[in-house]
């Protein structure tokens, strides 16, 4: 998703505290390193014990250790620029009557955005509860040697169909038929994988 710039919530700042504020950053590094960039969560039992010994909230503790596992979507976005062409792929994936399908690839100069979408047959009772248990997908690129950032851009839909966009950078090669486009499912908050995965 894009975001909008960020712009400090004031002009001020006390330059006493630049040495710890720079060496909360050299721990933040060292956390990162230390659990290999995988450090989970704090129990609720070391955040509360916490909270107590440094006298803050506990729901302020939540929200910074939350945001050390969300360093990712800080990652600025590609905007894709210069459209190419469109490039149909037509690639299909079906589950318990769910159909998942790749329709095309638009290509742009800095990047590729992949159309992915979901279509069901919804009963009465799923009409008119919608989407409460809504889940969505994470998009991962495998079969080259280069690291792809893949960002879902767009979502929607009404009734049993779904559809979604991700960017994709740098751009994806035209014949993407030795390319495995791999879709992991996962709910929200918190980013939680469901177990499904598949490849298209």
């Amino acid at each position: 998703m894009r975001r909008y710039e960020f712009e400090p919530p004031t002009d001020h700042y006390d330059q006493r505290i630049k040495d710890l504020d720079q060496q909360i950053c050299e721990l933040i590094k060292k956390r990162k390193d230390l659990s290999d960039n995988n450090p989970g969560f704090p129990t609720k039992q070391l955040i509360s014990a916490w909270s107590k010994q440094f006298n803050f909230y506990e729901g302020f503790l939540n929200s910074v250790f939350m945001d050390f596992l969300n360093e990712d979507i800080y990652k600025p976005v590609v905007d894709p620029k210069g459209f190419l062409k469109n490039i149909p792929i037509l690639k299909s994936f079906e589950k318990d009557k769910v159909f998942y399908s790749v329709t095309f690839m638009r290509q742009y100069k800095n990047a590729s955005v992949i159309q992915f979408t979901i279509d069901r047959e919804n009963s009465e009772e799923e009409i008119h509860t919608g989407f409460e248990d809504h889940t969505y997908f994470k998009l991962s690129i495998e079969g080259e040697e280069v690291e792809y950032d893949c960002r879902n851009d767009f979502g929607s839909g009404s009734g049993g169909h779904m559809s979604y966009s991700f960017i994709v950078s740098p751009t994806l090669p035209e014949d993407i038929s030795q390319t495995k486009l791999i879709f992991t499912e996962y709910k929200v908050p918190f980013d939680k994988p469901t177990g499904f995965e598949f490849v298209i």
